[in-house]
């Protein structure tokens, strides 16, 4: 496979935009004009690829790949306080969508390196982003290569590609049903996937066209750690949907994490993933956001950087 220009940044301009939306779910109004200075992003999510070679240039262990303090988790079950991390997996039919428990599985073993879980690898996801990466992964990971996290109104302006108030990165029409312009969940979820955009899990990075500023999977195959903590809007927030609750993996294996919301802050994934659909998590916009707790990772949870100069 030819290796994608994945180290590719773009220079974004500053300006002001309509950041969030009235129209959807709670947490993301009110509609409001932020302004951002210039900056320059990744083209593309990292990917695995140039993950490995961060892991293999400075021995990094993800937070998957670590054994949780028993302390941290009080009530966990002992088998649940290994390395690990969710993996998604259909149902044999339909379930109740309130119950996240239904598809998402505490998968000892189950890392960046591993996806699925052991037994899995990384042959032929190279160009996939990478998945199972925790914020403190993505900040490290940003801290080495001399970048950062985005911001969310950052990721937000980036993701929409200068269509300020358009309903996604490519315009107001949804064809994702029926020629998908992203990574996304065709079927009835959880538990049927007609595969029409070529793709159950991750896709390649640059699989599908890029938005208006030259950025590639803005919208859908995986979500996006941004670096603010977690602001639920003045609005009443819902239960996030296609990812855990503003609990970290371990705890959705059993348990309370000590200290709640404290000790594990939660930040705002942005962009949707691959699980994301209109009939259940219409999350696959530009004004869509979640709360994730810090110590989370999961199959469907990646990053991409952001230079430290604006400029």
């Amino acid at each position: 496979m030819t290796a994608m220009p994945d180290r590719e940044q773009v220079l974004i301009p500053g300006g002001e935009f309509l950041m969030g939306s009235d129209r959807h779910y709670p947490e993301e109004a009110p509609a409001r004009r932020v302004r951002v200075g210039p900056f320059r992003i990744d083209a593309y999510p990292v990917t695995n690829r140039r993950f490995e070679e961060f892991v293999d240039a400075t021995g990094y262990a993800t937070v998957a790949e670590l054994a949780p303090d028993p302390a941290l988790y009080p009530g966990a079950k002992p088998e649940d306080l290994v390395p690990g991390s969710l993996v998604f997996t259909m149902t044999p039919g339909p379930v109740n969508l309130g119950d996240f428990r239904r598809w998402w599985a505490w998968t000892p073993g189950a890392c960046w390196r591993r996806p699925l879980g052991p037994g899995s690898s990384l042959d032929g996801l190279e160009d996939h982003p990478a998945v199972h990466v925790a914020y403190p992964d993505a900040a490290a990971f940003a801290r080495w290569a001399g970048m950062r996290l985005p911001s969310e109104a950052e990721w937000e302006y980036a993701a929409r590609g200068g269509l300020h108030g358009a309903e996604f990165t490519w315009g107001d029409g949804d064809p994702q049903e029926t020629a998908p312009r992203a990574n996304t969940w065709q079927g009835r979820f959880p538990y049927e996937n007609t595969e029409l955009d070529g793709w159950t899990r991750t896709s390649p990075v640059g699989a599908y066209a890029p938005n208006g500023y030259g950025l590639y999977d803005m919208a859908g195959n995986v979500w996006e750690w941004t670096s603010g903590r977690y602001d639920p809007s003045p609005k009443p927030r819902r239960a996030p949907c296609c990812a855990p609750p503003i609990r970290g993996a371990r705890t959705a294996a059993g348990g309370a994490a000590a200290g709640g919301r404290d000790l594990f802050p939660a930040r705002t994934i942005k962009g949707g993933s691959h699980l994301c659909t209109v009939q259940y998590c219409f999350r696959y916009r530009p004004a869509a956001r979640q709360p994730q707790t810090i110590d989370t990772s999961a199959g469907h949870l990646g990053f991409r950087c952001l230079s430290r100069g604006r400029s």
